[in-house]
């Protein structure tokens, strides 16, 4: 199968091609390796890829040294032309969207960056799809878009009308505009909602890495609404792994979707909404006990009140994926972040 994965430079990204060529897929990656956070890191998941930093720059598409069936190029999903001549030319089976701009906070402070890529970007993926005869679409939601819904575990059958950050109103609009172009144009569409993923190869911007780096230069950690949080907190393989269930498993119409009794996680249409995460929430706290033990260092701890647009807890009922497609997350907590702080150590040399 040839796949296109956007945001190939990505946690999840990096994660997921390296995985679907090790399984023998044709992958073609794009990411624009915008400077978010440290481009090192992402040319660092790249270069774990066989692909060099010169040999990127320098070609159009640069090629795997570690994987024949692989090829890059740098390039911004919200180009419309360059976008139409990328699905013209290569002629996907599949596509897998992860390229967005990220972080809850960040969109407080730039919004126009979400609407370019997290709208007008997806807006391009389901017209290449639709153009190019691309039937099987997956998609990164996020469990950001249950705002203000305090009912857990989330489940996709509740309503997600109520977000309280633009990056969620822009992961509720790519649900949205997947469903219309599932409806009219026969594309399977699936969107996942992601649940705080962690591990090897993390976002420098998300706890794990943050509380790591402090720790490690005796600065003190934030923590949010005085420590009184928890997540679903989802390691890396675990995710990767329902991604591609996902890829392998295209969505189809519900036959018994009733349009007098929506059920927004389904649809006439070849739709379908999973939750993807580890089905067990982690107190803020307790995760941060994990780090201190594994790092054998406490944590200075600065206590804050809750940040706008944050939520305080997130679980996720991932039992569509679990019984539709035989998910199952197994890494632990204290595995998983044993995993992450011995793969910090070696790549920033601590």
């Amino acid at each position: 199968m040839k796949i296109l994965v956007t945001g190939s430079a990505g946690f999840i990204g990096h994660n997921l091609v390296k995985k679907l060529l090790q399984r023998g897929d044709e992958v073609v990656g794009i990411d624009n390796i915008n400077d978010y956070y440290d481009i090192n890191l992402k040319y660092g998941r790249l270069k774990d890829l066989g692909l060099e930093q010169k040999q990127i720059l320098e070609k159009s598409f640069a090629i795997s040294t570690k994987f024949p069936k692989h090829k890059f190029i740098k390039l911004d999903i919200s180009n419309k032309e360059e976008m139409e001549k990328l699905f013209s030319q290569e002629k996907f089976d599949a596509v897998c969207n992860l390229a967005a701009q990220a972080g809850v906070r960040y969109s407080l402070e730039n919004p126009h960056a979400y609407i370019q890529s997290n709208v007008v970007g997806f807006m391009n993926i389901l017209e290449g799809c639709r153009h190019n005869g691309v039937k099987n679409l997956c998609f990164a939601s996020s469990s950001s878009v249950y705002g203000l819904n305090q009912s857990q575990p989330f489940k996709t059958s509740d309503h997600t009308d109520h977000p309280v950050s633009l990056y969620a109103a822009t992961k509720k609009s790519n649900e949205m505009m997947a469903h219309t172009y599932s409806h009219l144009y026969d594309i399977s569409a699936t969107g996942l909602r992601f649940f705080t993923v962690y591990g090897p190869w993390g976002r420098p911007d998300m706890a794990p890495m943050l509380f790591t780096d402090a720790i490690l230069n005796n600065r003190p950690i934030k923590v949010f609404n005085h420590g009184d949080m928890s997540r679903d907190f989802t390691y890396i393989d675990d995710i990767t792994e329902g991604v591609i269930k996902v890829i392998d498993n295209p969505a189809t119409p519900n036959n018994k979707w009733d349009p007098k009794n929506p059920n927004p996680n389904s649809s006439s249409a070849p739709y379908k909404i999973y939750n993807i995460g580890n089905n067990k929430p982690v107190a803020l706290m307790e995760f941060i006990q994990e780090i201190e033990d594994k790092l054998d260092k406490k944590a200075e701890k600065n206590f804050m009140d809750m940040q706008p647009g944050d939520v305080k807890s997130t679980f996720a009922d991932a039992s569509g994926l679990i019984g539709e497609l035989d998910y199952h997350p197994s890494t632990t907590i204290s595995e998983g972040v044993e995993l992450f702080i011995d793969w910090y150590k070696t790549f920033y040399n601590k």
